[in-house]
């Protein structure tokens, strides 16, 4: 009989570099089966983060990309029309509590509020999904947890994550790493050396120190494995960091002149 989580296991273990505590506080939530909510900047590991802890627990990992259109049905489930008839279709979420994976919504803001509040009877002790239209109380899986992420910096008032949806969750805290753990990343990630790993993680706090001040974001940690992959692929420096780091980042000249700037310091 196939085993109907064998397309969700991940198989091998994703890179992390631990900077504090968080394996050991997402492992004592996973212990305690308490939901977990990761915040942090676009592109500084959460997602990556999530795969390596499903890895290490050695639990199944269903991820939802949320977006604005996406309704409750769609995480839940719905009925089909085949060739037999009416089937039902179990959503991400259900299929995830019904067979004991862990269910990660992926910038959880994205979506509407009426879609987030289904998650509810799933974050408190009854851990349980209504499932309306088919007339079943789902109960989670013993080993069913669900995690969600955003980034609080970037979201508006209006898209912001209700006190009813925060306060079920334990709260993680996630940030650019120092420079020199950074730097290690970006150089094991992109296959370059530590000299143009450094420099890359040079550009990156530059940046970041124009946020709010003409870039809503900082260059992401994931940016700078981009183009350090470009320069490993046999890229120029410069024009890896054009593609990678300045043009994706902003379409405003003045930015992309301090961007440029900071690049050309640096190589």
């Amino acid at each position: 009989m196939k085993d109907v989580l064998e397309d969700f296991r991940v198989s091998e273990a994703p890179y992390w570099r631990e900077t504090g505590d968080e394996i050991t506080l997402f492992t004592a939530a996973w212990d305690a089966r308490i939901p977990v909510m990761l915040k942090g900047p676009t592109g500084c590991g959460k997602t990556r983060f999530v795969e390596h802890m499903a890895w290490k627990l050695g639990r199944p990992l269903v991820t939802v990309a949320c977006n604005e259109d996406m309704t409750a049905s769609d995480l839940i489930g719905r009925y089909l029309l085949d060739v037999d008839g009416t089937r039902w279709q179990d959503g991400p979420l259900t299929f995830a509590a019904r067979h004991g994976a862990i269910c990660y919504l992926d910038e959880v803001v994205e979506a509407r509020q009426d879609t987030t509040v289904a998650i509810h009877p799933l974050t408190d002790d009854r851990r349980v999904l209504p499932l309306e239209k088919k007339g079943e109380l789902l109960k989670a899986h013993d080993d069913f947890l669900i995690v969600i992420s955003y980034n609080p910096g970037y979201q508006s008032l209006m898209k912001d994550l209700k006190q009813s949806t925060k306060q079920r969750f334990g709260a993680m805290d996630f940030t650019w790493p120092g420079p020199d753990v950074e730097a290690e990343i970006v150089a094991h990630e992109a296959g370059v050396d530590a000299d143009t790993a450094q420099r890359l993680v040079e550009i990156g706090a530059r940046s970041r120190n124009l946020k709010g001040h003409g870039l809503d974001e900082g260059v992401s940690t994931r940016m700078l494995i981009h183009a350090g992959r470009l320069i490993k692929g046999g890229i120029a420096p410069k024009a890896a960091c054009s593609m990678a780091l300045v043009h994706s980042i902003t379409d405003d000249p003045d930015m992309r002149d301090a961007l440029d700037a900071a690049v050309s310091t640096w190589f």
